[in-house]
């Protein structure tokens, strides 16, 4: 039975991400730097936990180097210009 009612049914549509636009924030290994110095600065910069900013550091101290954070370049330029103003030698790639 048709009782003469239409209706539209609205669709929301997911846009997709490109992850070709992220970039990761490395912080490296140096002879100069405190545990605590890194982990204070990864807590306070990239609002780590300390847990997560003591396992950061760990990785730095071992391997040479950690990606801390991922994002935009927007986002991490001024991460890493505080990072590298604490002292700490930190790059986007």
């Amino acid at each position: 039975m048709d009782f003469g009612y239409s209706y539209q049914e609205e669709v929301d549509v997911l846009e997709e991400v490109s992850t070709s636009d992220l970039k990761d924030l490395v912080v490296f290994n140096d002879d100069f730097n405190t545990f605590d110095h890194v982990i204070n600065t990864l807590v306070k910069v990239c609002r780590h936990s300390v847990e997560q900013a003591e396992q950061c550091a760990w990785i730095i101290h071992y391997k040479g180097k950690c990606t801390v954070k991922t994002g935009t370049l927007i986002d991490l330029k001024p991460k890493k210009e505080a990072i590298c103003e604490a002292g700490i030698d930190a790059r986007v790639l």
